[in-house]
């Protein structure tokens, strides 16, 4: 089977079994994706929706949490991973919104990289939900699983991991199949106890043949 071949295979079945992929952060606007998605790493989803509720009811917009202080946005992120660095990440990302993009979120990854705690995955994740771009933001979930389903040789960062994906995938199916991966990898393809007997892609994965 060439690589081409494992794509399409892998893909289809995506498409029939998980016609809907969606991110589970709750959201409803650019800024609030952003906070969440800055929230969110190293931290899971759930936790996440259950402090930016408040946040938001305090913080509605860019200029608002521009004028907060770090221990201001520290009291509603407390419960996440690394909440000092994230609550000054947050302030400052959003002075610089404010200042520079108008309080507007680029709709590009290399505006959003210049907006402080902004990796490349925030920036693409941001690009793809929003605004539907071809853009694959890698975690550790679709390190992982891209690794395991062949889908990716010998990756070894989430930039190779990346490029090795998009070369394959078509344009218009990347902002899902971003979240195939990583909802395959969050709820079958587990890290340290995958569900192998439930996996419906088992006769592509290299770690079941082991």
């Amino acid at each position: 089977m060439t690589t081409k071949q494992r794509f399409e295979h892998i893909l289809g079945w995506f498409e029939t079994n998980m016609p809907v992929a969606e991110s589970e952060l709750v959201f409803e606007n650019p800024f609030q994706l952003l906070v969440a998605v800055m929230l969110s790493a190293q931290c899971t989803d759930k936790r996440v929706n259950m402090v930016t509720p408040a946040l938001f009811a305090a913080y509605p917009t860019p200029e608002a949490m521009a004028q907060a202080s770090s221990d201001d946005i520290f009291d509603y992120v407390k419960s996440v991973s690394y909440p000092r660095s994230k609550a000054e990440h947050l302030v400052a990302m959003a002075k610089r919104l404010t200042e520079v993009y108008g309080g507007q979120v680029p709709d590009n990854i290399d505006d959003l990289q210049t907006l402080q705690g902004v990796g490349r995955k925030t920036a693409n994740v941001v690009c793809a939900v929003i605004w539907n771009q071809p853009t694959m933001a890698v975690d550790t979930h679709i390190f992982r699983v891209s690794e395991r389903l062949g889908l990716t040789t010998n990756s070894k960062n989430p930039l190779q991991t990346e490029r090795q994906l998009v070369k394959y995938i078509p344009t218009e199916l990347i902002p899902k199949a971003h979240h195939w991966l990583l909802l395959h990898g969050r709820y079958v393809c587990q890290a340290r106890k995958p569900q192998c007997e439930k996996c419906g892609l088992k006769e592509f994965c290299r770690y079941s043949k082991k």
